[in-house]
C-alpha cells in the first residue's frame, strides 16, 4: 500500500468514526486532513484536498475549533488563516467527551429533574410508581456516568490509565 492510499482511507476512517462521536463526517474528514498534516492547512487546502465546497470546509472547520479540537496557526507573510489539529490524543478524547457529555448528558439530567414534579392521583398512582421507578434508576445512571465522565476530563491521563488496566487485570 502507498502512503497516498493509506492516508486517504485513515481519513475515510476517521470520518466513518466521527459520526460515533455526533460529528459529522466531513467534519471528522477535515479533523484527520489535519491530524495527518505535519504543516499548518487553509481552509483553500482542505477544500482542494477533500473536495468539498468553501461553505463546508469554512463551517467545519469553525465547529473544530469550536470543540477544541484544532487550533489556528500564524503563517508569516501570509493573511490566510491556517489551521493545525491537536495531535494528543488524550486531548482529543477529552474534548469529544467534554462536548458529547454537554450535547447529550447534561440534558438528559436536567429532563430527569423536571420529570419528578408529577402529580399523584388515586388514579394514575400505579402507573406513577413505575414510572418513577425507571425515571430514578435512569437518573441514578446518567447521574454516575456525568460523575465519571468529569473525573475522566479532569484526570491526568497515567491515573487513568493505571486505573484501567487495574481493572482489567
Amino acid at each position: 500500500m502507498q502512503l497516498a492510499e493509506a492516508e486517504e482511507r485513515f481519513i475515510e476512517m476517521w470520518g466513518a468514526l466521527g459520526s460515533e462521536w455526533g460529528i459529522t463526517r466531513s467534519m471528522a474528514q477535515i479533523h484527520a486532513l489535519l491530524l495527518l498534516s505535519p504543516k499548518p492547512l487553509c481552509a483553500t487546502d482542505v477544500m482542494e484536498r477533500l473536495a468539498i465546497a468553501s461553505g463546508n470546509a469554512n463551517t467545519n472547520l469553525r465547529a473544530l475549533l469550536d470543540w477544541g479540537l484544532i487550533r489556528k496557526e500564524l503563517v508569516t507573510g501570509d493573511r490566510k488563516e491556517y489551521f493545525v489539529a491537536h495531535k494528543d490524543m488524550w486531548h482529543i478524547a477529552k474534548q469529544v467527551v467534554i462536548h458529547r457529555k454537554k450535547r447529550e448528558l447534561e440534558p438528559l439530567i436536567v429532563a430527569l429533574k423536571e420529570l419528578k414534579n408529577i402529580e399523584k392521583t388515586p388514579e394514575n398512582a400505579q402507573k406513577l410508581a413505575y414510572f418513577e421507578t425507571i425515571t430514578t434508576d435512569v437518573s441514578t445512571f446518567a447521574d454516575k456516568a456525568d460523575s465519571i465522565l468529569n473525573g475522566m476530563i479532569t484526570a491526568d491521563q497515567n491515573w487513568l490509565l493505571n486505573t484501567f488496566l487495574r481493572l482489567v487485570k
